[in-house]
């Protein structure tokens, strides 16, 4: 996956890792999942039986989805779900088809399928922003105590040292990474609301159904119907907008430093050019500054997708599709990025 369709590009602004958590067949195999883990919750309270559960387990382990029949059924349907379902009801012995994505509706799967592509790629993140917190805390014991002329508004201020600007950054990042555990528990819900968002073919019985359903899949449960309050969506893609925007400011700050006749920072392995070959561009630097207005701009769309009419919406929900997993990735490459930036300085302070 790369936030670029060029090939060149990809390990400019790709992510192999990330993009694992969110292709297709990581698409398919959380909703698979989540067709099994509905059965198994069903049986637990009684409106399936453990024959039809065993069948659609059995299948679904050496189940493969017709792609091409798959893409066929998403562009009528508008949503991979329902093509999904009829392939592997088919799949299933006889009787207990039936018994397959019982009570359930489009979005449920899919929503539910975000919700774990979603917590995988924070776990990832998290990790990442240890890692910058990390080179940041190097770069402080490195350099902490060397002189650098603080600048405001573009002109040179009063003397600071290079320790407060760097830990600037620090503090950012470690804002950050600690606000990553409450926006993962709040993605990471799961949804069951039926047709529309009543779970209308589970009556009274529906909250031990949710509850067994979220603990296969280690998800939480809701305490309102998730299918049109897209809140914790928007907070996602809040917090992707202000990890690149946390990066992008040092990679901002880095490239205003490295410029001839400033000179506060050195960065190993800096970019050519085809015409100058004596410049060392810092692209690193550059493309955080890239990404983060890139995901800056998202975060809108995002916002808009907060409308979704009546029970359910179909365009506010294609929207997510379009932007989410590109937001995702981009924070993801602006954090690898960072990693290798900061473990390449030379040196930072004044000249």
């Amino acid at each position: 996956m790369s936030l670029s369709s060029l090939a060149y590009l990809d390990r400019l602004l790709g992510d192999v890792e990330i993009g694992k958590q969110l292709d297709a067949d990581a698409d398919i195999a959380v909703m698979l999942a989540f067709e099994v883990a509905l059965a198994e919750a069903g049986a637990d309270v009684g409106f399936i039986s453990t024959p039809a559960v065993d069948a659609i387990r059995a299948a679904v382990s050496s189940f493969k989805v017709d792609m091409e029949a798959l893409a066929a059924s998403t562009l009528k349907d508008g949503v991979p779900v329902p093509g999904l379902v009829d392939q592997l009801r088919r799949y299933v012995d006889g009787e207990h088809a039936k018994a397959v994505h019982f009570g359930a509706t489009s979005q449920d799967v899919v929503d539910t399928a975000l919700a774990m592509k979603a917590a995988s790629v924070l776990d990832i993140l998290a990790g990442r922003l240890e890692a910058v917190e990390r080179e940041l805390g190097s770069l402080i014991l490195r350099f902490g105590e060397k002189p650098l002329m603080a600048r405001t508004r573009m002109q040179a201020a009063i003397p600071i040292s290079v320790a407060d600007r760097v830990g600037n950054w620090r503090t950012s990042v470690r804002q950050l990474a600690g606000e990553l555990p409450v926006v993962r528990e709040g993605i990471a819900v799961v949804s069951l609301g039926g047709a529309a968002g009543t779970a209308e073919k589970y009556g009274d019985r529906i909250e031990p159904v949710r509850r067994k359903l979220a603990d296969r899949l280690s998800l939480h449960v809701p305490d309102y119907v998730p299918h049109t309050d897209r809140r914790r969506i928007a907070d996602l893609a809040n917090f992707l907008s202000k990890v690149t925007g946390s990066l992008g400011k040092i990679g901002q700050d880095a490239a205003l430093m490295v410029q001839n006749g400033i000179g506060q920072i050195s960065i190993g392995g800096g970019g050519g050019s085809s015409a100058m070959p004596h410049k060392q561009n810092p692209v690193r630097a550059e493309v955080l500054v890239a990404l983060a207005r890139f995901n800056a701009v998202q975060v809108s769309a995002i916002h808009h997708a907060l409308v979704h009419e009546q029970e359910r919406s179909g365009s506010a929900w294609t929207l997510e599709w379009l932007v989410l997993p590109q937001m995702m990735e981009a924070a993801g490459v602006a954090l690898n990025h960072a990693i290798s930036m900061l473990s390449s300085v030379e040196s930072i302070g004044d000249p």
